[in-house]
């Protein structure tokens, strides 16, 4: 403890045996995620006592700042005050409130846990801003019946203990003088001041093995560190090349026959031409499919037989059997797709501010006069997406709940109504009901005569795993094979529906995943669970498997190519089915960013300004330290140094 050396006065009892408290919850909440993660945590001895006792440290780290506000009242109160109604009121309450909140708090985590196999982190940050969602996912996800309950009476059986203990009592007889008092206040500030200014989060990533490293973390720290730094620059965090270095690196590796850089140094943007250019105008309809991992799909070896009709397309079309998601949630897949722009640190572009008036895929599309949609289930306010993609050539249409897009946003934003409604849970509409949406507004722009190019984000592959009854086999809500058979089942429905319109034999459709169900392993990047499938098909589409490894960066690149465009391009990626394309893919968490080669070399940045080079063995899933390529180095750095400089700096236009 803080004062070990010391004999605090009876004033501090309470503090004293609430900390004793704490560091037992956190103790036991850390055993707990070893032992769930017990065949992936290194049960090296010596890795095990550096994870408790990292642990231990930022636990000490969450009583300091629970002291600072303690000691603080202790050392102001005068002593005339103390037992009074008012000492006792506030004192009580603090207590309960607090150990109400932790508990609470420990209950999440381990839902937390469940779900990201993580502690808090950025997500646990978003999360507080979009509390509907959240409450509602809860809700429907979780026992809370059971839940609260439990937490109440843990929080009464704590209480009941200290006031058993008559650790209440002493308190509120001891009488202190001033200056006893100081030496525990100026001791806490001490404290407080060296964990906010010397100690980082990521002082707790010391393994190689992720699970350790999370293990060693405490989630309220965590929670606070990412609220906290929930920007990153990229020069003060990661390792860098000379900006004129960075950009002859990805010219260079953007550079094709049929492209011209019209731009200074410091840009990617370029002409693309191609000479069998026809000016054909397919309308468009692109599918974002909610955690659609390629596992289980029986193209990339499921026996469940869950996902029939998109295993059933996938042999009619243009199928990427080797494309990666760059991220871990559904904005970086919408960053990815619609930027085509490697995974820059912190929160993606789509949540960050000055993001609206960016190149974009829309660009291309309405400089051929199309019409562009956005289509989402739930309320675009979610996730900042209605800013972003009204801001950026879209017009709305999403399930919102009095949401406004702001003033200097020039689009149209269309509610869903709830006629067109028939199931929904906490995230939205079914799927059904979407495609329902998008056949109906597709049929109003045929009807007027205008190409149309609809983007439409589903919700039903999420957790609470919830759709309409007795359209599968699998009942709704018993977990995510139900829903990803659902999101299968509601692909199909639009096909039926569409395929009698007088637009479908012009219409391409795309289909790709945001990123995979599940995206934590025990190494820095779980390459297998980034691995995604993409499916391209329609009005003059070729019929055949792509293996090259690539990106989700390229995938509007590769149609741009197979529709023979000519068009401005500000984009990384590239067209998958040129005779010049370099294969390789790009990665990343809200910390980690990734490169990776044909040859399976893995290339991780770290924001402690650390690089690691791993050879993936796809076999088993794993990451082997190999030798560091300084080339693979810059050229990885190069890459998301130059996508960071140009969104920084408001070049992304």
């Amino acid at each position: 403890m803080f004062f070990s050396a010391f004999k605090l006065p009876n004033r501090y009892k309470l503090l004293i045996g609430f900390s004793k408290w704490f560091l037992l919850f956190s103790f036991i909440i850390r055993i707990i995620f070893i032992f769930w993660k017990f065949d992936e945590v290194s049960l090296n001895p010596i890795y095990l006592i550096k994870t408790i006792g990292y642990g231990i440290f930022f636990d000490i780290g969450v009583v300091s700042f629970i002291w600072l506000f303690s000691t603080f009242y202790i050392t102001l109160l005068p002593n005339k005050w103390i037992g009074s109604i008012a000492d006792k009121i506030l004192i009580y309450t603090f207590f309960a409130l607090t150990i109400l909140i932790l508990i609470f708090t420990f209950f999440a985590e381990i839902t937390f846990w469940d779900e990201f196999k993580s502690r808090f982190n950025f997500v646990a940050v978003d999360y507080l801003i979009y509390t509907f969602e959240v409450v509602q996912n809860i809700n429907q996800s979780y026992p809370l019946i059971i839940l609260i309950p439990s937490m109440l009476f843990i929080a009464f059986l704590v209480f009941y203990y200290f006031v058993k203990k008559e650790y209440f009592k002493s308190v509120f007889q001891d009488k202190i003088p001033f200056s006893t008092r100081v030496v525990p206040f100026v001791t806490v500030i001490t404290i407080n001041l060296i964990y906010v200014f010397f100690i980082n989060n990521a002082d707790a990533e010391w393994s190689k093995n992720r699970f350790n490293n999370e293990i060693s973390k405490a989630g309220i720290y965590s929670f606070f560190a990412e609220l906290r730094n929930n920007k990153l620059d990229f020069p003060t965090f990661y390792s860098t090349v000379s900006n004129e270095e960075a950009f002859t690196l990805v010219r260079s590796n953007l550079a094709e026959p049929n492209s011209k850089f019209i731009a200074n140094d410091y840009s990617v943007k370029r002409k693309i031409s191609d000479t069998l250019d026809t000016n054909q105008k397919p309308n468009v309809i692109f599918i974002l499919i909610e955690s659609m991992s390629a596992e289980f799909m029986k193209e990339f070896g499921n026996d469940k037989a869950i996902t029939p009709f998109m295993d059933e397309l996938a042999q009619k079309s243009l199928l990427f059997t080797n494309l990666y998601a760059t991220g871990t949630r559904t904005v970086r897949g919408m960053e990815a797709v619609t930027l085509s722009i490697p995974p820059t640190p912190g929160s993606s572009i789509v949540k960050r501010p000055d993001n609206a008036g960016l190149f974009t895929i829309s660009n291309v599309f309405k400089e051929r006069n199309y019409q562009c949609n956005f289509f989402y289930g739930g309320d675009g306010y979610f996730d900042n997406m209605n800013a972003f993609y009204g801001g950026n050539g879209f017009d709305i249409y999403d399930r919102g709940r009095g949401s406004v897009l702001s003033d200097d946003i020039k689009t149209t934003r269309h509610n869903i109504d709830d006629n067109e409604v028939t199931f929904e849970n906490a995230w939205g509409i079914c799927d059904e009901d979407i495609y329902n949406k998008v056949i109906k507004v597709a049929d109003e722009q045929h009807a007027k005569g205008k190409s149309f190019f609809n983007f439409v984000m589903t919700t039903s592959n999420h957790k609470p795993y919830t759709y309409p009854e007795k359209k599968i086999v699998i009942a709704s809500g018993t977990g995510r094979n139900g829903a990803v058979q659902y999101s299968d089942y509601a692909i199909k429905h639009l096909f039926e529906k569409a395929k009698d319109k007088p637009w479908f034999k012009n219409t391409i459709f795309v289909l790709v995943a945001d990123h995979c169900a599940s995206s934590a392993g025990k190494d820095e990047i779980d390459v297998k669970n980034y691995h995604i499938p993409a499916i391209i098909f329609g009005a003059r589409v070729p019929v055949q498997k792509v293996d090259k490894l690539c990106s989700q960066i390229d995938l509007f690149p590769t149609l741009f190519g197979v529709l023979n465009w000519n068009y401005t391009s500000d984009f990384f990626g590239k067209n998958v089915l040129a005779s010049t394309f370099e294969e390789r893919t790009f990665m990343g968490t809200y910390l980690k960013l990734a490169m990776m080669k044909k040859d399976n070399s893995v290339m991780i940045l770290s924001n402690q300004k650390k690089e690691h080079q791993y050879r993936w063995n796809k076999k088993d899933n794993s990451l082997k330290n190999v030798p560091l390529n300084l080339n693979f180095k810059e050229e990885t750095t190069a890459f998301y140094q130059s996508a960071d400089y140009l969104f920084s700096n408001h070049l992304l236009n």
